[in-house]
């Protein structure tokens, strides 16, 4: 057995012909007194620039603005609501992490009844519905719970309390259960004894 010699590798490139019919253009170094087209573009602008009357204020178009004056208006209008409801929910916040449960049913009551139509009213409903658990109407801060956990899905902390209160009110185990599944499943620090 011989051995065996490799092919040239410039059997494997395109091959191109000798003789070219059409010449392969180069690029040509630009006279430095003669005008490219950069030069000749700023040099048209700057003259056009300089040939112009400046812009009087009758002359100036008018200004286009997109927001018509009554949508303006009601922009600030939801931005008060909004605000106002903010406060509210805070507030009522505030009150329950003090412990005065009665005066946090308030304010997160008068968010549920006047900023329904605002998305962030549902926690609102959650901080309702655990005043209403602490000031011991423990029927509806269920019922609330249960409707609450279910426009809010994916939020942990109704699905704990709502595990907490089937557990001990309602003696349910597999309900609880399950609310507890989905509260762990959306946060595992529910699964952490010491959180």
């Amino acid at each position: 057995m011989g051995a065996c010699k490799a092919p040239p590798i410039s059997r494997f490139l395109l091959s191109t012909p000798q003789n070219r019919k059409t010449p392969i253009p180069t690029r040509q170094k630009s006279n430095p007194n003669s005008p490219n087209r950069r030069s000749l573009l700023i040099s048209t602008t700057s003259l056009a620039v300089l040939l112009l009357p400046p812009p009087t204020p009758s002359s100036a178009l008018p200004i286009f603005d997109p927001v018509s004056p009554n949508e303006r208006a009601a922009s600030a209008e939801v931005s008060r609501r909004v605000s106002e409801a903010v406060d509210l929910l805070e507030k009522g916040r505030e009150l329950q992490a003090q412990g005065d449960f009665q005066q946090a049913l308030q304010y997160f009551t008068q968010v549920v009844n006047n900023y329904k139509d605002l998305a962030f009213s549902d926690y609102a409903r959650v901080g309702r519905a655990l005043a209403l658990y602490e000031v011991g109407d423990r029927q509806e801060a269920i019922a609330e719970m249960e409707d609450v956990s279910v426009s809010l899905k994916g939020y942990p902390e109704v699905h704990a309390a709502l595990a907490a209160a089937l557990y001990a009110d309602k003696h349910a185990p597999l309900l609880a259960e399950n609310q507890f599944t989905i509260a762990t499943l959306l946060d595992p620090h529910y699964t952490d004894i010491a959180y």
